[in-house]
């Protein structure tokens, strides 16, 4: 996350009513030059503006091929705009209407922590025969994340295909079976976890890594017995609901159905009727039948949108507590005039920019997912390669060069 100046006071003191106008007339003046990107999770007076609703990976695709398009103002959080940044054309600036709009569970994955855990259990694993670690990424991360994950070896994945490139890691290896190939998985450990369980494996074949503990709290046995090694980050919106308030609400409501993201603890999902991502949310429930109920485990704005869209079901949170994302809904109106402002007198500020090396890899990390959700083979890193430029990198280790290899061949 990085720090945002406060904005000049006069556009939070603003009426409503002319904050909306003068972002419809920007909007209108800048026409093909300009497309605003909405979250789910984004407040419905910033999604009045968008031109394309969807999650983070959808969007930053969608801006990517409007190429007449110079400014993308993504009104979601940083690490959204850093994929975009990734996937658009270098004539295109990604604009974020306030830096400060973080994420905290990307925030947990921090690229120092990251190395320290894979120089560790790549040392713990050294003596196993047919050792690999395969690094995998949600696409919840920073693309500094997303760039170790391409350089070595692995792929990012979205709440949707998370299963896919899951078996694409693991290769032949079956549930069941010693533990050769290995994933580390990062930064949500219940997508992980979720996943991972739902395709046959024990939950005691998951190692949770801390990483604010010595060795990620495990030992070298520990390690060595994994199949998976799950990040210990979750978020801070779907980490929320609990397994008593699955059961609270169908005592309260009769034939309700649960649904549920896969962010949600492992506890939940088991008792939820149906789990999937804020897409397989909105169309489940958009293609259920009048008069069903649904108690929705998400973001509370999207919950009440999806409330608004169909009146002849009943749709409510799953629970009364705060599910909020407060990062998300630093994005207001305000902010995004005030970065409106700047674009018609000529001036781009907040642009997200990664920089040449993490943009690359990402984009490697990023494409392999494409590649292996589609069914086709996985393309190698394009040339030229760039040359190693921090000494971070250094830590690819034996293993992960040869799963380049693989990948490559």
């Amino acid at each position: 996350m990085q720090w945002q100046q406060p904005i000049p006071k006069h556009y939070l003191q603003m009426p409503k009513k002319e904050l909306m106008e003068r972002i419809a007339q920007h909007k209108a003046a800048l026409g093909r030059r300009l497309v605003i990107l909405g979250h789910h999770y984004q407040q419905d007076d910033v999604v009045a503006f968008a031109d394309f609703v969807g999650d983070s990976f959808q969007l930053s695709r969608q801006a990517a091929q409007l190429t007449e398009t110079e400014f993308v103002i993504f009104c979601g959080v940083h690490f959204m705009a850093e994929s975009a940044d990734v996937l658009t054309s270098p004539h295109q600036k990604v604009i974020l209407p306030d830096l400060g709009a973080g994420c905290s569970m990307a925030d947990m994955a921090q690229p120092e922590d990251i190395y320290d855990a894979w120089e560790v259990i790549n040392d713990a694993c050294r003596e196993v025969e047919g050792f690999e670690l395969i690094p995998i990424t949600y696409v919840n991360s920073s693309a500094a994340v997303k760039s170790f994950v391409g350089e070595n070896g692995g792929a990012v994945c979205t709440s949707s295909n998370c299963e896919k490139i899951l078996r694409w890691a693991l290769g032949d290896q079956k549930p069941g079976e010693a533990p050769r190939r290995k994933i580390i998985f990062f930064p949500d450990q219940h997508l992980g976890r979720n996943t991972a369980y739902r395709m046959g494996f024990d939950l005691k074949t998951m190692a949770t890594w801390d990483y604010r503990a010595s060795r990620g709290g495990l030992t070298d046995q520990q390690i060595r017995g994994a199949n998976f090694i799950l990040w210990k980050g979750h978020c801070s919106v779907h980490q929320l609901f609990r397994p008593e308030h699955v059961d609270d609400i169908r005592r309260r409501v009769p034939d309700i159905q649960v649904i549920v993201h896969p962010e949600c603890r492992w506890e939940v999902v088991q008792k939820a009727d149906q789990v999937g991502s804020t897409e397989f949310i909105g169309r489940t429930i958009r293609e259920a039948p009048a008069g069903s109920k649904w108690a929705v485990g998400t973001e509370v704005h999207m919950v009440n949108r999806l409330a608004k869209a169909h009146p002849d079901k009943q749709v409510v949170i799953l629970s009364d507590c705060q599910c909020l994302c407060t990062t998300m809904y630093r994005i207001d109106p305000p902010h995004l005039l005030h970065v409106l402002d700047q674009l018609v007198e000529g001036r781009v500020i907040n642009q997200i920019s990664v920089n040449d090396y993490d943009r690359y890899w990402s984009r490697v990390s990023l494409q392999r997912m494409l590649d292996i959700t589609s069914g086709g083979p996985v393309a190698p890193p394009p040339e030229p390669i760039p040359v190693r430029q921090r000494a971070s990198n250094a830590l690819s280790t034996d293993a992960s060069a040869h799963r380049l290899a693989v990948v490559a061949g």
